[in-house]
């Protein structure tokens, strides 16, 4: 395996060598910060189950090997990279799985680490959706997810992965997370803090992340860290979890974030210890009951993670100064509800009681119910699906909602391996034969890939235009 050139300035690796706990060795330190980091994806269970995602692979020769703190986590080895990029793969782009370094897998393990199943989650710093769609997951899609993302540039990558993955839970915004404490106090049963940091364990993938590191630079991340995690506890409910998170290695923005947190709070926060996360957790646990995840570990990245439950109410911070502004939505009322709901079903989407219908002009769209008492105390950039338009024919049925909500055992056109093709390269395709409805959910592999309209023998290609691929496609391999 080719080596990485990887920058190190030496005041990091000064601290780095007094930081190295006992067991483990600098040189396996600086040795596995110049290997290429290891692929790895995580099964997509809102749409598969890990058996039937490793038998539908099984002819691919992928060599998988599993993650041990997430049992949907793979770390994969494959021949065909060259031919094939990983992301151009039919599993890939119909939302069978997700492309997520093994590390980044932890945080959410450690949230649910209870086996409790929360009914309201935020994610703080969200995109673009690695962590989001693994919640989503893990909620079954149900509940309420609040996605936050400070910046506006990749909103949009987070919510194209949240409706590749079929996620309807979740409603997105874009603010600066330190809002939350004073906009939405006691609200979260979890909330996952993966705060932004300065990079140190990420050289593997970006041998270049240290490029602009320093001991001041990470002192100043640390303040803004620590007015994060201090408006994320506002934001939890007492007896919730707060996970908080880095890929950073540092003391001061870890270790020293939290226990800030617990001399601020020290009678309304406990560590909740993550030794019995996974087999060997052991190997990464701090005194504190940490996991501090240096890359020579479980050979990935760099990581850090605490988890923490809030035992009691602390004062609230003042009230936001901001107005939120008029909600343009309103709920539809139960006969027009009805109405939608079954010329849905005729297409073949469904959903159940956890949606709710709500209208704005001629949009209609389907909300968590768990998000209505949040509604009005912050503004949300998107929230759960865009389900369709109304027009004087009927409705327009939504592509995400086709991708979350479709059921393709009652309804559903499958398409050959050629048809696929041209589908997700944004072309019209023509079926051997054609299909008994006018609106049409057309499928390859037993998954959805869009919403076809019927003309004559053709079916017209409605795939989003920003999503449409040009190059190597599936297919394009000797499998």
């Amino acid at each position: 395996m080719a080596q990485n050139s990887v920058y190190f300035p030496d005041e990091f690796l000064a601290q780095m060598r007094e930081a190295m706990p006992a067991h483990l060795t600098f040189d396996d330190f600086l040795e596995a910060c110049q290997r290429p980091l290891r692929r790895s994806l995580r099964v997509n269970t809102l749409k598969i189950t890990v058996d039937d995602f490793l038998a539908l692979v099984a002819p691919y020769g992928w060599q998988l090997t599993p993650v041990p703190w997430c049992a949907e986590g793979f770390w994969i080895e494959r021949d065909d990279e060259e031919a094939l990029p990983l992301g151009s793969t039919a599993e890939h782009l119909s939302g069978l799985f997700y492309i997520q370094e093994a590390s980044s897998m932890l945080p959410v393990a450690a949230l649910f680490a209870d086996g409790m199943l929360p009914e309201r989650v935020m994610d703080v710093a969200a995109a673009p959706g690695s962590k989001t769609t693994q919640i989503a997951a893990r909620m079954n899609n149900r509940g309420m997810l609040l996605a936050n993302e400070f910046s506006a540039s990749r909103v949009k990558v987070l919510h194209a992965n949240i409706s590749r993955c079929g996620i309807a839970n979740t409603a997105l915004t874009h603010f600066d997370g330190r809002v939350f404490g004073a906009a939405l106090p006691e609200c979260f049963d979890a909330i996952l803090l993966d705060a932004p940091c300065s990079g140190e364990g990420v050289v593997r993938k970006d041998p270049d992340a240290l490029k602009n590191w320093s001991l001041t630079s990470n002192l100043e991340i640390a303040a803004t860290q620590r007015e994060l995690i201090d408006s994320a506890f506002h934001a939890l409910r007492p007896g919730g979890t707060l996970v908080y998170s880095t890929c950073t290695l540092n003391r001061d923005e870890n270790e020293s974030v939290v226990a800030w947190l617990l001399a601020r709070y020290p009678q309304a926060v406990e560590i909740m210890p993550l030794g019995e996360l996974f087999t060997t957790a052991s190997e990464a646990l701090t005194p504190e009951g940490f996991l501090h995840v240096f890359p020579q570990i479980y050979d990935c990245e760099g990581f850090f993670v605490a988890r923490l439950r809030k035992t009691a109410a602390i004062a609230p911070l003042p009230a936001p100064g901001y107005k939120v502004g008029k909600f343009p939505f309103f709920p539809m009322k139960t006969r027009e509800s009805a109405e939608v709901a079954s010329a849905a079903r005729k297409v073949g989407i469904e959903w159940d009681e956890s949606l709710a219908l709500w209208q704005r002009d001629k949009e209609i769209w389907l909300f968590p119910t768990e998000i209505e008492p949040l509604l009005g105390k912050v503004r949300f950039s998107r929230i759960g699906i865009k389900l369709a338009e109304t027009h004087n024919k009927g409705f327009r049925w939504q592509h995400e909602a086709v991708i979350a909500l479709a059921n393709t055992d009652k309804l559903g056109q499958e398409l050959t391996l050629e048809d696929a093709q041209e589908w997700y390269r944004g072309r019209d395709v023509y079926p051997q034969q054609s299909p008994a409805h006018d609106d049409v959910i057309v499928t390859f592999q037993g998954f959805p890939l869009g919403l076809a309209k019927r003309i004559n023998s053709r079916l017209k290609n409605s795939y989003p235009r920003e999503l449409v691929r040009d190059g190597k496609l599936f297919g394009n391999r000797s499998e």
